[in-house]
């Protein structure tokens, strides 16, 4: 039997500030990796940053790219009205149904509730499943009845 052959896709601002928020600490893509990809080859793995600038964001996303990543980036953009601007969902979504192509199942990290209708379109579509990686208590409902399987992050997957 083959490996089943996946693709990992990350809103990292997503999953930063739900795990702060939630837990106080960091995700442990490491330990993630380890988990999502045992027994399965992986595809693409990608994840979608915004760029600040600086040194400790570019040293993350250094550690991003030695577990096997590809970091995508966009520009922060600070609005005159002191609004921020930097949202990678519509190239989440691209490569999303791009990937499917390629893969089983796309593996999703988010909580971002836009993204439900994009599980939909993959499942129903691309005939791919969607496993979906986020903060239970902040991750949306839609997004999470929209995946064929969710997997609570806890305290397994963050750093100590």
């Amino acid at each position: 039997m083959s490996m089943k052959k996946i693709s990992i896709l990350v809103d990292v601002q997503n999953i930063y500030y739900t795990t702060r928020q939630a837990y106080g600490r960091h995700f442990d893509y490491n330990k993630f990796w380890a988990t999502a990809t045992s027994g399965r080859k992986v595809m693409n793995a990608v994840a979608y940053a915004i760029d600040r600038g600086d040194e400790k964001q570019r040293k993350f996303q250094n550690i991003l790219k030695a577990i096997g990543f590809e970091v995508k980036l966009k520009p922060y953009i600070q609005r005159s009205d002191g609004s921020a601007k930097g949202d990678w969902d519509v190239g989440i979504a691209l490569d999303a149904m791009e990937y499917a192509e390629l893969s089983d199942t796309i593996v999703l990290l988010s909580g971002d509730g836009d993204f439900d209708l994009l599980a939909q379109r993959v499942r129903a579509k691309k005939n791919c499943r969607v496993e979906v990686y986020g903060v239970e208590m902040l991750t949306a409902a839609s997004l999470v009845a929209s995946a064929d399987l969710f997997i609570p992050i806890e305290s397994s997957l963050l750093m100590r």
